[in-house]
């Protein structure tokens, strides 16, 4: 696809998404995708434009540090995006939503460039319906070769069922928090690394990649601020285990950058920074500051859902992942590249500029 194709295609999806959602008033659960009556010009929020004011304020208010001090050589020149719409995005949404919109929303999300897409997720339709039709998705996306399609699964009988579905990546997922573990997984943190001990053991056996994730490492909606120790810990468990990669996710979003710092700074001395990711929501606006500080600190993989969809079953009021859209805006405008060829900034979109 060529370049400009591709970005407008891109600009069209995204603006189609977030209209959708304004339109509806968060119903997911019509295909929206043929309307026409959609009013796109207060599609994209303000957080972009907001960024440089809130990420100077903060950063100097909690480290003492000048964003424009900061040496854009520092920073990484590739930024992979792991697009988390269809999986964690979609996830929390009330409304059941149609298969063909999830296949179609990941096809989309394919067309427009992004190399990493987790495309739903393996776990009990009791816990979380909304992604009980996993089977079926991966059905019908399967044969999107030019896109890495990881699927969550949060035991050996979900990994077997992924596998069976035609999944070639898998991700697992753990908590820094021993509550939050056992609301989400009824278990231990150390019961839940034994656990995925089994599906390490079974992917390798079979040549299948392993994402790790790692659950509240700033703070928990049960406990409350969680120690930076115990984040590296269960990093470090996952590597150990043989995850390629480890995220490590701000999940009720109230990181700001001396918290994501001084967490990234313990995680650091048990796993480089080659090793992880990082997945932010956007609760209190600080997603894309958060992201900068982890940019500086040499991660250069960041989680990001289209058009902000998401949330967590098991953390009340937390908001949406950080847009795609916006972090792909921001990083356009530091250099960075990220395999989207020629991005479309959010104005440009919504006049329909391409």
């Amino acid at each position: 696809m060529g370049s400009r194709v591709k970005c407008c295609y891109a600009g069209n999806f995204l603006k189609t998404v977030k209209c959708w959602r304004m339109a509806r008033g968060g119903d997911l659960t019509k295909n929206a995708f043929n309307s026409s009556e959609l009013d796109v010009s207060n599609a994209f929020s303000s957080n972009s434009r907001r960024f440089l004011t809130t990420f100077t304020k903060s950063y100097e208010s909690d480290t003492g540090a000048q964003f424009s001090n900061a040496k854009v050589s520092s920073l990484p020149k590739y930024v992979k995006i792991v697009e988390v719409g269809p999986r964690d995005g979609l996830q929390n949404e009330k409304g059941i939503i149609l298969t063909s919109v999830k296949i179609q929303l990941i096809q989309r999300l394919v067309a427009a460039g992004l190399p990493v897409v987790e495309a739903t997720s393996f776990v009990s339709p009791k816990w979380v319906p909304q992604l009980a039709d996993a089977k079926d998705v991966m059905a019908g996306v399967r044969n999107l070769e030019q896109t890495r399609l990881p699927v969550l699964v949060p035991n050996l009988k979900g990994f077997k069922a992924a596998i069976e579905a035609g999944a070639r990546e898998v991700a697992i997922f753990a908590a820094a928090s021993e509550s939050f573990a056992k609301a989400n997984t009824n278990c231990t943190v150390e019961e839940s690394i034994n656990r995925f001990r089994e599906v390490c053991d079974a992917a390798k056996k079979q040549n299948i990649s392993v994402r790790g994730y790692v659950s509240c490492v700033v703070g928990c909606p049960i406990e409350g601020p969680i120690s930076p120790d115990k984040v590296a810990h269960v990093a470090k468990e996952l590597l150990q285990l043989g995850c390629y990669e480890i995220s490590l996710g701000d999940t009720i979003g109230i990181g700001n950058p001396g918290t994501v710092r001084r967490m990234l700074q313990a995680v650091m001395q048990e796993v480089p920074a080659s090793k992880l990711g990082v997945h932010f929501h956007n609760t209190y606006g600080q997603a894309l500051v958060n992201i900068v500080v982890a940019l500086q600190m040499g991660i250069n993989v960041v989680d990001s859902s289209v058009a902000g969809l998401g949330g967590c079953p098991y953390a009340k009021g937390a908001t949406g992942n950080v847009a795609t859209e916006e972090v792909l805006y921001l990083l356009e405008g530091l250099g960075i590249k990220t395999g989207w060829t020629n991005f479309m900034p959010p104005y440009w979109a919504m006049n329909g500029q391409h």
